[in-house]
């Protein structure tokens, strides 16, 4: 493995200088992460803490970045690094996918590292996106004769990449691990990785049957395999991420910076257990941007990039490879934003089409409105980890099961509800089915049980990592926190500073302005998910007593469609114990 030469975006020139002639060979790599069937603008997005909000995305104009960073270079590949579907709008969620799977193909689209969100609806579902064939669900699949697309639907004409997901009883990945492409006659290998934690977050029944290996062991073992074919030059696509510091005040970060060297978080860890021949990793699962130089196994830093998530950013990539030993010689990086008003990228005429062609389809079921908002309603959250859109959300659920207490995890929040709505961002307060939609595209079904005030307790420091009190034995601590909103009457104070498993004041947490009694027992609403221990919230697969009822997007219709005008709620359910020093 050669030194890798890395250089900001402000040197990205740079990357095309070294040795003349046929001794060099230029890659270009664009890369995106985390789409989720965002075929239509997801709204606005801001490139860092000082910059204006600007309007990006849609998958005609997202195509248009990518023809313009490749046009020039025959030597160019275009790679997503998972989640490019599940969790999606209601245009790409009705249709089964198909209709992203297809603008990924006229995209050139060539490998994809599945993501845990591409396991929402189980294997079978997946492997048929790859191969082909009508959805046997409903009727709402093969209808791409309104779209000028193949019909029956032709499968991906891209590669699916899991290197670390077996079939637990052959043995076998269910997707090849790895890509080999050759450049100017130097072979590059494309290494695909699944986050490992998906059984943790994808409903059980849907990974039913496989087994999730460790991302850097996996990785590790191809390289020394291919190392001794010959194979010298190493991309790794993996969906695991990082979180960038964010300056005081903002929770925005630049695009291209990487505050904070994401510190803590679990691309880190897994980057500095690479073996040395990693040339390049292509991160995602946590929908932020950043430019980063990681520390591998040898000590030596190597890049690692996110583009944020839903079409907003494309990385561009060059690679120089040496046609003398094979290897990488230079990367420079950087994350595109995907701006729909600059006049200088063509949209994809053709993909807008389709597009079109799928929205108007869906636009009867979208645009019904079913409530109003005097506000946006956001997920994201504050410094204690509440959002008002959780808030709602976990008042919704309780509401419609008539629970003392529900949690909504903020992870399976997908979208805000926007006071604009619509794609032309009428300010009208007015909300509509498709939002509503895009905030819980899941179909969870909601799980109220009983738990008593010691499991509810142990609920809430399950949320801090290393604690698993509740897990089974020998289960590993989690190594990140996760969040549970809650609905009113719920209260309590976290010490940050406490051990794990002891972050909750002692006698703060109160249900209705009463202290939680120990001994005493609670009816509890979640989704599904959570229901089954997901995330990591194993104590909640001790409650009992279960009742299923109507899905998390019908308990939050109804909600919105018996109050009006629905103010976004002050986010102070769970308060910080500021440290005396």
């Amino acid at each position: 493995m050669s030194l890798v030469r890395f250089v900001g975006a402000c040197l990205l020139g740079v990357a095309a200088l070294g040795t003349a002639g046929a001794q060099e060979v230029h890659l270009k790599i664009v890369a995106l992460n985390d789409l989720h069937g965002n075929l239509q603008s997801p709204g606005s997005y801001r490139s860092g803490p000082q910059t204006p909000e600007t309007p990006v995305g849609g998958a005609a104009v997202l195509a248009g970045y990518v023809e313009r960073l490749t046009a020039g270079n025959p030597n160019h590949i275009v790679v997503s690094a998972g989640d490019l579907t599940g969790g999606s709008p209601l245009i790409s969620t009705l249709f089964h996918h198909e209709d992203t799977i297809e603008i990924a193909n006229r995209m050139g689209l060539e490998l994809n590292g599945v993501g845990n969100h591409e396991f929402d609806q189980g294997r079978q579902e997946l492997l048929r996106l790859q191969v082909g064939g009508c959805s046997t669900k409903d009727e709402n699949t093969c209808k791409g004769a309104v779209a000028g697309t193949p019909v029956p639907f032709e499968g991906a004409k891209f590669q699916y990449l899991a290197a670390n997901v077996y079939d637990a009883r052959t043995g076998e990945t269910i997707f090849p691990g790895y890509a080999i492409k050759t450049y100017g006659g130097v072979k590059v290998a494309f290494i695909g990785l699944t986050l490992k934690d998906t059984p943790t977050i994808v409903v059980a029944s849907q990974v039913a049957g496989l087994r999730f290996a460790d991302e850097a062991e996996t990785v590790n073992a191809i390289v020394r395999r291919l190392r001794k074919q010959g194979i010298e030059s190493f991309v790794v696509l993996i969906h695991q991420g990082g979180f960038q510091t964010t300056p005081p005040g903002t929770k925005t970060a630049e695009i291209n910076s990487c505050a904070g060297g994401l510190e803590g978080s679990p691309i880190r860890d897994i980057v500095g257990q690479f073996d040395d021949a990693v040339d390049l990793v292509l991160s995602a699962h946590t929908h932020t941007a950043y430019n980063c130089m990681l520390p591998n196994k040898a000590g030596r830093t190597i890049p690692v990039t996110s583009a944020a998530a839903y079409g907003r950013l494309v990385t561009d990539v060059d690679v120089t490879l040496s046609t003398k030993t094979h290897d990488v010689t230079a990367v420079t990086a950087r994350n595109v934003l995907v701006d729909r008003t600059d006049a200088t990228v063509i949209p994809d005429a053709a993909i807008g089409r389709i597009v079109d062609a799928y929205a108007k389809l869906v636009a009867p079921i979208t645009s019904r409105v079913v409530g109003s908002v005097t506000a946006t309603i956001r997920k994201s959250q504050n410094d204690n980890s509440e959002s008002a859109l959780g808030d709602v959300i976990a008042d919704a659920q309780a509401e419609a099961t008539q629970a003392q207490v529900a949690f909504m995890n903020a992870g399976g929040i997908r979208s805000d509800v926007p006071f604009s709505s619509g794609v032309q961002g009428v300010p009208d307060g007015k909300v509509t089915f498709g939002e509503l939609f895009a905030v819980h595209p899941f179909g969870n079904l909601l799980v109220t049980l009983t738990l008593t005030g010691e499991q509810l307790h142990t609920l809430l420091e399950e949320q801090f990592k290393g604690c698993n009190l509740g897990a089974p034995a020998g289960t590993e601590a989690s190594v990140s926190n996760r969040t549970l909103n809650s609905s009113a009457g719920l209260t309590y104070t976290v010490s940050k500073d406490g051990p794990p498993c002891a972050k909750i004041v002692a006698g703060s947490i109160k249900i209705g302005g009463k202290a939680l009694d120990p001994a005493a027992k609670y009816r509890v609403t979640v989704n599904s998910l959570l229901a089954d221990g997901g995330e990591q919230f194993y104590v909640l697969k001790q409650g009992t007593d279960r009742v299923v009822s109507g899905t998390d997007l019908e308990a939050l219709m109804a909600y919105f469609a018996k109050h009006a005008q629905i103010a976004p709620p002050a986010t102070n359910r769970v308060q910080e114990q500021v440290s005396v020093r």
